[in-house]
């Protein structure tokens, strides 16, 4: 008797580069290891699937080009007069919908899985016939974005349909506990699997640290995300402006390096903190540093870039919030600080004494909670 395949439905294309991008890479690389998977995305100006997805073993691609004629404007018209927000139909198609239902009811099909809401809101009217799975990226109501004096309006609109997907949804994976706690009291009933963010741990080289090392007067910091992402980019501001010039009264050679999208137009204050912008390979940057930052003060779910510190074996340095999605423990996993004075004295105390042992238990728990394996052993049981 064959395996059953299961169908991963994206109105992205199959491509690396962000946070949602690298949740969807990883969410079809763990299906991938239970049996095959049939992944069906919308193709983007020709984009994908990039060398870490046809490197999956197990997965057939299915390429939909959504059109942008008339049927896909009374599509989005429809979807919005029932109540759907406009970021959550934008990306749906009658492309998107047809392809996706054909091959939902192909013989032999297994668990159907919508890998955001767009990709929901076209699977609406087959989650009315069959089970169909939703992955949640975020509790995304608690942090939608509104323009000015519309901005209750729209977090209330993205509440009503967020209950609706977690209502009619067979089963809804979120990324932390948190989530699912805020998930239960939208929809007491809802359907829900801890399914978190993960990195491929195994091809992690974890950063060697030698027993009793301490970094060096002229220590690195770095702080890796994508700083089109606007928490990131006001983690930023707040990590440069107010605390780097206390790390500095204590410890002047101390630099940081900036990896990631966003950083064109951000202009550095000071000849210390460099801006390497998006990078091909991000190993290096990570061996070369003495501590990562997080310095997140809005924003919701679980930095990924978090978890990516934690399997390079590497002293971190967070914000309640940014860990609050986070298995980790303050003290244990990572230091934490909750304004600009206890975070200066965190990063200052890892860089003259050291935090091997931490770093050493940030790789296990990486291991443990946060790697491909562990994903796909929640998602089988």
């Amino acid at each position: 008797m064959s395996t059953p395949r299961a169908l991963y439905v994206s109105s992205y294309a199959p491509i690396m580069g962000s946070g949602r991008a690298l949740r969807t890479y990883s969410c079809v690389r763990a299906l991938a290891t239970l049996g095959p998977v049939d992944l069906a995305y919308v193709a983007h100006a020709g984009a994908g699937p990039s060398a870490e997805y046809l490197a999956i073993e197990n997965v057939t691609f299915h390429e939909i080009r959504s059109s942008r004629g008339l049927r896909r404007g009374l599509l989005y018209v429809s979807k919005r007069l029932q109540g759907v927000p406009a970021i959550c139909c934008r990306g749906t198609s009658p492309e998107l919908t047809v392809t996706a239902e054909r091959l939902a009811r192909a013989p032999g099909r297994g668990q159907v899985v919508v890998g955001d809401m767009a990709a929901a809101t076209a699977l609406l009217r087959l989650a009315a016939t069959r089970p169909v799975v939703y992955n949640a990226h975020n509790i995304e109501s608690e942090y939608v974005d509104g323009h000015f004096g519309h901005l209750a309006l729209s977090r209330l609109a993205m509440r009503r349909y967020e209950r609706r997907l977690l209502a009619v949804a067979a089963e809804s994976w979120m990324v932390s506990r948190a989530d699912m706690r805020s998930a239960r009291a939208l929809v007491p009933a809802a359907r829900l699997r801890y399914a978190p963010n993960v990195v491929d741990v195994a091809a992690i080289r974890p950063k060697e640290v030698t027993a009793g090392e301490r970094p060096s007067p002229g220590s690195k910091l770095l702080m890796v995300g994508d700083f089109e992402y606007c928490p990131n980019l006001t983690g930023l501001e707040f990590f440069v402006g107010s605390v780097l010039p206390l790390v500095w009264r204590a410890l002047p050679q101390v630099s940081v390096t900036l990896v990631g999208r966003g950083l064109k137009r951000w202009s550095s204050p000071d000849p210390r903190v460099r801006a390497a912008g998006f990078v091909p390979e991000l190993d290096p940057y990570y061996q070369e540093a003495d501590c990562v930052v997080v310095p997140l003060t809005e924003g919701a779910g679980t930095p990924l870039k978090f978890v990516e510190a934690l399997a390079y074996r590497m002293p971190v340095v967070a914000t309640p919030l940014a860990a609050k999605g986070l298995e980790v423990v303050a003290g244990v996993h990572y230091r934490e600080g909750d304004d600009a004075t206890s975070f200066a004295e965190a990063v200052i105390g890892i860089l003259r004494d050291g935090a091997g042992e931490m770093a050493a238990q940030a790789r296990s728990l990486a291991e443990r909670e946060y790697s491909i394996e562990a994903l796909a052993a929640l998602l089988a049981a």
